[in-house]
């Protein structure tokens, strides 16, 4: 491998640390090549021609984020109009209705594409035209903190890469993963059921490619350092366009091995080390955030030893809410909760309820039983929802719902109800108060319903909460403060406004499981300095219930109020009652935004 005389006076200023642990995670990662010549090319690719690293790389800590974090999740064409660019709605959507409350906005990939939305992409370096440009996204990006997806296991068959590929051209012909029909497979873990691998003709013959996800996303082989400098090139250029929180799509299954499971693999989790230490040297503050849909204790692993992933989503979370609120009781949404470690220094969880895929079932797994899952399963079908299903060595099981989440919350195991909207702001209470960063899909902000016309335009499950929306249409509602999306919208940004006002809801504020009954979930917060506490409690059910003040640990001679009521409570003596499905922030500190 040549090295250039750009990437030797790179090596010259780059910090001795930065370097050694660049050569040591290159060496375990790429035995067979010179982990010094490496590392000089991964450090050409990530800081470019003009950017240098720190001089120290920044260590663990709580600075990141603040209680006042949280992100909006959303396509960047979910608001459409048939007049402007779709990101010109997004950011008008965004200063009118997001601004000064909401913080960070994750817009799906926007890249060209041509199936999943947007997870099978051509070009990693274009924003997809019918959206708008990079002006569009680096406007967003200067007014809220921008999270965009690095879709690193695969592209699209018909990108240009690809295509290359296909034709034999250098570098490409040894940038995807290839297989034989012969080898043994079947200990592969996979999130879909179709076949693994796709026939391709090329120009030296016919090739079968590893397709995890489907047949019109081509794995990439990281075996290959060319693609890992290809990556950490995209990263660079993304970060000078405004991204500062990364997500790795599907990085589970980054590296192929024939014979293993080929998920979590010890060099998926080096590269992410890689990309952490390079990310700790940029003078921008890069977060990244792992995207792994798999069983709690697997998705834990991701934190590291406070080396990879700064923030993992909160897989377990969606199912257990929905269980917990569908029938009444916190029991395994409180034992999963007590067996949670709290996030490492200078690490945090992401919290959210659903997202553009639904509410996966996998991470219940160990955590629900099967059968309580299955009545779940019912219960979301007959509320309109929709089950997929992934492939193992032991048949097909069902991966995760594809339901609005609002839909989803719209009655109990008993059948719906006249509580759907309690119920709906019930949950994102929870998530709202729990340990690290809240994130809410822009279909649950507005409460949009199940879109079965999507499903059967598009001939796909998830497009049930990918709805797009008429602008105008939408401005209208949100302007008539007695339509559901203007209810919904008004109820949650009142409770961000004042989440985000409290030092006990930092997200890494100390947190304590409390034991009030299956009818009740509720744990306690305490702010870094100590000077806050926080009692979040929720009703559960849909009946009206309370719980003895003298249950909580409310401090005498502290004047203890609910943040979200106003109202005082008295420490000891007495009830606190509780409406069906409300939630109380019972705090020593009335700390108004």
């Amino acid at each position: 491998m040549t090295v250039t005389g750009a990437e030797r006076r790179a090596r010259a200023t780059t910090p001795v640390r930065l370097h050694n642990g660049l050569s040591q995670l290159l060496g375990s990662i790429y035995p067979d090549q010179d982990p010094v010549a490496l590392a000089e090319r991964v450090l050409a690719a990530f800081f470019g021609k003009k950017g240098k690293p720190r001089r120290r790389g920044r260590v663990p800590a709580n600075s990141l984020w603040s209680e006042k974090d949280n992100y909006v999740i959303t396509y960047g064409n979910t608001l459409v109009d048939g007049e402007h660019k779709p990101l010109d709605l997004l950011h008008d959507f965004s200063e009118r209705y997001l601004a000064g409350v909401f913080t960070g906005i994750h817009i799906l990939p926007f890249f060209p594409f041509t199936s999943d939305d947007g997870f099978a992409v051509t070009d990693y370096r274009e924003v997809n035209s019918q959206l708008g440009d990079w002006a569009d996204i680096s406007r967003i990006a200067g007014r809220f903190r921008l999270m965009s997806d690095l879709v690193m296991n695969h592209c699209s068959s018909q990108s240009r890469m690809f295509s290359d590929f296909l034709q034999g051209h250098e570098p490409w012909d040894r940038f995807f993963k290839m297989a034989s029909p012969e080898d043994d497979l079947s200990a592969v873990v996979r999130p879909r059921t179709h076949p693994l691998l796709r026939a391709f003709e090329t120009e030296s013959g016919t090739k079968h490619v590893w397709c995890t996800f489907s047949h019109d996303q081509v794995d990439f082989d990281f075996s290959n350092p060319r693609v890992l400098f290809e990556f950490l090139d995209i990263i660079r250029e993304h970060i000078e366009r405004g991204v500062r929180t990364i997500r790795l799509d599907a990085v589970a299954f980054l590296w192929k091995e024939i014979g293993t499971s080929c998920i979590h693999l010890r060099q998926t989790h080096e590269i992410i080390r890689l990309i952490r230490l390079l990310c700790d040297y940029r003078e921008e503050p890069i977060v990244l955030i792992t995207e792994t849909n798999v069983p709690n204790v697997e998705n834990l692993s991701y934190f590291g030893n406070r080396n990879e992933a700064h923030m993992i989503y909160n897989f377990a979370l969606p199912p257990l809410l929905l269980h917990a609120l569908l029938g009444g009781t916190s029991k395994y949404l409180n034992a999963w909760q007590m067996a949670m470690p709290p996030a490492q220094l200078g690490c945090a969880y992401f919290n959210f309820s659903a997202s553009h895929d639904g509410v996966g079932l996998r991470p219940a797994e160990g955590l629900i039983p099967e059968n309580e899952i299955a009545r779940v399963i019912e219960t979301v079908q007959g509320f309109g929802g929709r089950v997929s299903y992934y492939s193992r060595p032991d048949g097909d099981r069902p991966y995760e719902l594809n339901v609005a989440l609002f839909d989803a919350f719209a009655g109990t195991h008993q059948g719906t109800d006249h509580l759907q909207v309690e119920r709906f702001l019930c949950s994102q209470a929870i998530v709202m108060g729990l340990e690290g960063i809240p994130a809410f899909y822009i279909h649950s902000l507005l409460a949009t319903r199940n879109d079965y016309d999507g499903v059967e335009k598009l001939g796909y499950n998830r497009a049930i909460n990918r709805k797009r929306l008429d602008y105008a249409m939408l401005r209208k509602e949100l302007d008539d403060p007695n339509t559901l999306s203007a209810r919904v919208l008004s109820g949650l940004k009142e409770m961000v406004r004042v989440r985000s006002a409290q030092p006990a809801f930092h997200p890494n504020a100390t947190q304590f499981t409390l034991q009030l009954g299956e009818a009740f979930f509720g744990f306690w917060r305490q702010s870094l300095d100590r000077s806050q506490s926080i009692f979040a409690v929720s009703n559960l059910t849909s009946q009206k219930r309370s719980i003895p003040s003298m249950s909580l640990n409310l401090i005498e001679g502290d004047a203890w109020h609910d943040l979200l009521s106003g109202e005082p409570v008295a420490q000891l003596s007495g009830e606190i009652a509780f409406a069906p499905y409300q939630t109380r922030w019972i705090s020593n500190r009335q700390t108004v935004s």
